[in-house]
């Protein structure tokens, strides 16, 4: 079973649909206590980082968190979810991450963008995946997903698993063990986004 995270930051209805179209039973968690009791966990969110990781906070969900990845059992971080598994994110001043994976949040550098460009950063877009993992397996290396966000991560190649061009390349996803996020959302991409959770019901 599924857990999903809920900490207040929204989205967790789409992401619960999902699974249910794929037959995967899910769970909502807001007590870290029962964290443990799920084969695999969902990190969700859209909204603020600093916000974000004081709700976790507040709630003893940040130490559940790195204790379940620390058993490790798949976990899937989905766009805010994604970035508050980093050191630092730098919205609204600097506020420290999960620091599950080395690296920082950034706002898109509109002065590097080579013709003008709308953020956020909206819509559909290519995720060129840099190795295939369990979680991308069967997905072409150039793979449509559908992205909402106006931040994103910065980080060493290792952890690297997709890259995406909105006026640069920047970090779309990454993995790391039994760890991986996801800056789009697949639970709004359709067949491609389908594919991944259901090869992360697998893991």
């Amino acid at each position: 079973m599924t857990g999903i995270i809920d900490y207040g930051a929204g989205n967790i209805r789409s992401v619960i649909n999902a699974f249910d179209y794929l037959g995967e039973k899910t769970a909502l968690v807001s007590d870290p206590d029962a964290l443990e009791k799920y084969d695999r966990v969902v990190l969700p969110g859209v909204g603020a980082f600093g916000e974000a990781m004081m709700k976790l906070k507040a709630a003893s969900m940040d130490e559940a968190i790195l204790n379940f990845i620390s058993s490790g059992r798949p976990f899937l971080g989905i766009c805010l979810g994604m970035q508050l598994l980093f050191e630092k994110g730098l919205e609204f001043g600097e506020h420290e991450g999960l620091g599950v994976v080395k690296g920082k949040i950034v706002k898109f550098e509109e002065d590097r963008f080579s013709s003008p460009l709308k953020v956020p950063h909206v819509g559909w877009n290519v995720c060129d995946f840099t190795r295939e993992t369990p979680i991308n397996k069967g997905l072409p290396r150039e793979t449509y997903l559908y992205f909402v966000h106006s931040f994103h991560a910065v980080c060493e190649p290792e952890f690297v698993l997709a890259r995406t061009h909105y006026g640069y390349d920047f970090v779309s996803a990454v993995a790391k063990g039994n760890v991986y996020g996801f800056q789009p959302h697949p639970e709004k991409s359709h067949e491609n986004g389908l594919k991944i959770l259901k090869n992360f019901t697998e893991l």
